[in-house]
């Protein structure tokens, strides 16, 4: 199955009170996180994810557009939306900087889901291990 189909097969939409695009572009950041969506990979269009979870399509152009900020994508007029290569590693401080508001964004969300700090340090850390040893 092409890339963009299984990601495609994969997205959904749950009455959680998140809004929409937040949803799929965690889910995408997920997919890119877990090696399905690899660099260079063509994305599903906008109107293809609009059309499989029956949403507008200018929620996911949100979405898509919240992605390309991040860096996670690359959109090229009149081609598609890719997967963007990872940038090249920064400065040191850069990197430190970071990682300081990823961890205080992934704590705020663990707590908001009532996951415990410990549990979740557990699981990156096993996570980052699992991706050492497979590589």
């Amino acid at each position: 199955m092409h890339t963009s189909q299984q990601l495609l097969a994969t997205l959904h939409i749950e009455a959680t009170g998140v809004p929409i695009y937040v949803q799929l572009r965690e889910q995408v950041l997920a997919a890119m996180g877990a090696g399905v969506l690899k660099p260079g990979d063509q994305m599903p269009t906008m109107r293809q994810v609009a059309v499989a979870l029956r949403i507008d399509l200018n929620t996911v152009r949100h979405a898509y557009d919240e992605l390309e900020k991040l860096g996670a994508l690359r959109l090229e007029r009149g081609r598609g939306s890719f997967v963007a290569e990872p940038p090249a590693p920064a400065h040191h401080t850069v990197q430190h900087e970071a990682a300081e508001r990823l961890a205080r964004l992934t704590l705020a969300k663990a707590k908001a889901a009532g996951v415990a700090p410990d549990l979740l340090l557990e699981r990156i850390a096993a996570l980052a291990a699992q991706k050492e040893s497979s590589r």
